[in-house]
């Protein structure tokens, strides 16, 4: 048809250099992504929120988190210097969006090694995080979200002055499942430079999940994480 995308799962490949990874050194990761019917190389993609590649980076026992743009290169891959701060597994998460096709989001995983890590077992934390120079809170409707069904995270900032765009939108959110199966990056549904922000997701699976949101206030990057329980509709 002619003007309408077409779907298709696109591979990525990721190569990480030098090998094998040293924690507390810089590694240079080499993002390729691939056609899904001819297994070419891409080199067109459409910008997202002012960049062709987000990437992130969660460590299995989630205290690592990462939001950051590898380059498009002339030799047709995404190349960023990223250190590992420990040893274990991670998950790093490609979001792009190929020129005349749908975006992409593809999960691979890194393992440093030198140690494991242990995969944490989350409780409901909705407490309020103080940032870099906000303060965040978190309300969910409904206030026990269920898997397969449309969850509101209504998120409030504090100073409400101030706000700022964070590359192209309101606030960036990351959600991840504790045994990181699942991942899903979510920009605002409402959101108008007032302090209070409203994401829209749907959890997959019963599962605990945490949440991180981005958002900018006079020019700082403020991160903050929440926990989310998400229960089987009975």
């Amino acid at each position: 048809l002619n003007g309408v995308p077409e779907q298709g799962e696109y591979h990525l490949d990721l190569s990480a250099s030098p090998k094998p990874i040293k924690t507390g050194s810089p590694t240079k990761l080499s993002f390729v992504v691939h056609d899904p019917w001819k297994d070419r190389a891409v080199s067109n993609f459409e910008l997202v929120h002012e960049k062709l590649f987000h990437m992130f980076v969660v460590s299995e026992d989630l205290e690592v988190f990462a939001h950051e743009h590898p380059i498009f290169s002339p030799t047709g891959d995404f190349r960023y210097e990223f250190t590992f701060p420990k040893p274990g597994m991670y998950r790093v998460l490609g979001d792009f969006y190929p020129t005349g096709s749908t975006p992409q989001l593809i999960a691979k995983t890194v393992m440093v090694p030198g140690g494991a890590q242990t995969a944490p077992k989350l409780t409901r934390d909705y407490s309020t995080k103080d940032a870099t120079n906000l303060r965040v809170d978190l309300q969910t409707e409904p206030a026990e979200p269920l898997a397969g069904f449309k969850t509101q995270l209504h998120f409030k900032l504090a100073p409400g002055d101030g706000l700022e765009k964070l590359l192209g939108a309101w606030g960036h959110a990351l959600v991840a499942s504790e045994d990181l199966i699942d991942m899903i990056h979510v920009h605002p549904f409402i959101a108008d430079g007032g302090p209070e922000i409203q994401f829209n997701v749907t959890f997959p699976r019963a599962k605990n999940y945490r949440v991180w949101v981005q958002f900018q206030r006079q020019g700082k990057v403020n991160t903050a994480h929440f926990d989310v329980p998400v229960a089987e509709l009975k």
